[in-house]
């Protein structure tokens, strides 16, 4: 809104200076402050509501270290974090941008599945929560509006960079008017065509598992809709999955929001996209605001968080979270960069997999059920060794920044 009202003041009335608060740098750093002040400052009135209503988790009883004292610690903390994301947003983001739209879309309709599981865990006293197989429905039918979304809307476009005009000039040296030029003559092509890590030149067409390989036809874009799916799918799981210690899946998810950032603003400028060598994909930059409020919704919440909870996010922040992550990796044609980028939530995932695969192998051979790992996920396997709980979050976000560090490796090691 703030971004509609100075560009119709700015085209209309001329202002002097007005520019600045146009740019992408300006809009993405005020969404980062205004997301950690949503964040810190409401935070601690939503958390005094959620006490107040005695909205507190329910704790089982697992063996774990310091594990009851957690309970009636308020949940449903995810909504600080979708109020953080998604008022900066609105007040700086380009509301008629597509990939804004999408992300908007893809955060509000995963925060109302989290959202729907806390409050029957919450008010209805079901453990379980939402039926495993409703999320499963609204992670497809998200998969589903994005894989069609990228199909069908015609601003979603990769553009072939005419290198030849650009390829002797030295990165800084062109002024926004050339771009602009270079940009425009560049080759608009609908495609879903994703970027392989680590190889040069190289680029993965979905077409080639349907035999239609740069054609585009219906059954690559079904391909295509039933990769989506699976990874928002996986990632939104992962990162739920993750969710079991304080500040856990919030301090992971920080480092991979800032890389998908500067993926998106590199892939949305013609002249780095050149110099790197990475698709450019038109109008994928202005998610650098996105992920600035993202990060700073993340910060935020972290401040409250942290190790001793004051709260918990619940599945209204995991689920989303973890959705959210997979779709801008979808957006910015990013998402085979997923299991480096996400991989602790990969090793979570698996660690899961593994644990139930066995018992169950097991159980049918032996007729007892044999663990691989003292529990799962990985983390509780930890804090069954003895682990500070604070100790494991606070290394596994470590690893977090390791994989985050090769993730943007990817942009020159190929």
């Amino acid at each position: 809104m703030f971004y509609s009202l100075i560009q119709y003041l700015n085209n209309h009335f001329d202002i002097p200076g007005s520019g600045m608060f146009l740019s992408l740098s300006f809009r993405s750093a005020a969404a980062i402050i205004t997301a950690l002040l949503i964040g810190m400052v409401f935070g601690a009135a939503i958390i005094r509501i959620l006490r107040r209503h005695q909205i507190g988790e329910e704790i089982r009883n697992l063996g774990l270290e310091g594990q009851l004292e957690k309970r009636g610690t308020p949940t449903m903390g995810g909504l600080i974090i979708l109020a953080a994301i998604l008022v900066p947003i609105l007040l700086f983001g380009d509301l008629s941008n597509i990939y804004t739209i999408l992300m908007i879309v893809s955060t509000v309709w995963l925060g109302l599945i989290g959202f729907l599981d806390d409050y029957i865990k919450v008010f209805r006293k079901h453990k379980e929560g939402l039926d495993g197989k409703f999320k499963i429905v609204g992670q497809v039918g998200l998969g589903i509006i994005i894989g069609t979304a990228m199909w069908i809307n015609t601003d979603i476009v990769v553009k072939e960079i005419p290198h030849a005009r650009i390829a002797r000039m030295e990165l800084g040296s062109t002024n926004d008017q050339q771009a602009q030029q270079i940009a425009q003559s560049a080759v608009s092509e609908k495609t879903t065509k994703t970027t392989i890590p680590f190889f040069k030149n190289t680029e993965l067409d979905y077409g080639l598992f349907t035999g239609q390989k740069g054609d585009n036809g219906t059954a690559t874009w079904l391909l295509y809709i039933f990769v989506a799916i699976f990874i928002i799918t996986a990632v939104s799981n992962g990162a739920n999955l993750t969710d079991g210690l304080d500040g856990l899946v919030t301090g992971v998810s920080i480092p991979i929001v800032i890389v998908l950032g500067i993926f998106a603003y590199l892939s949305g400028n013609v002249i780095y996209a050149d110099y790197l060598n990475i698709m450019y994909i038109p109008g994928s930059g202005e998610l650098l605001v996105y992920a600035a409020a993202f990060a700073g919704a993340l910060i935020g919440f972290l401040w409250y968080n942290s190790f001793p909870a004051q709260v918990f996010m619940g599945d209204t922040g995991s689920l989303a979270i973890g959705g959210v992550i997979a779709v801008f990796a979808l957006l910015i044609r990013k998402e085979l960069l997923l299991p480096v980028l996400c991989g602790i939530f990969l090793i979570e995932t698996v660690s899961v997999i593994i644990q139930r695969s066995w018992f169950r192998y097991t159980k049918s051979r032996y007729g007892t059920g044999r663990r691989v790992f003292l529990m799962s996920p990985i983390h509780h396997h930890y804090q069954k060794k003895g682990f500070p709980e604070s100790k494991i979050v606070i290394r596994f976000i470590i690893v977090q920044i390791l994989l985050a560090a090769i993730t943007l490796t990817t942009l020159k090691v190929r």
